[in-house]
């Protein structure tokens, strides 16, 4: 009886860390996806930015430019 009663108990122990473990890797890595997101979002923007200042040629969208430059870039 008394062996019964330490392996429920070690059971219920055992589900709580699991369950505070879970919870915890959700927390850290919806927070690091946030950040990442940011980051990328971020860097998209300024690339952007640039592009449309320095590269692109009259009359040309961004998409367009960046384009015409991945093709440039596979001739070498």
């Amino acid at each position: 009886m008394a062996k019964s009663k330490l392996v429920k108990m070690n059971k219920k122990i055992e589900e709580g860390v699991v369950e505070g473990y879970k919870k915890i890797e959700e927390g850290v890595v919806g927070g690091y996806k946030k950040i990442e997101d940011g980051v990328v979002e971020g860097f998209q923007k300024i690339t952007d930015k640039f592009v449309d200042n320095y590269l692109t040629k009259e009359g040309e969208t961004v998409e367009e430019a960046k384009a015409r430059l991945a093709e440039e870039q596979k001739k070498f």
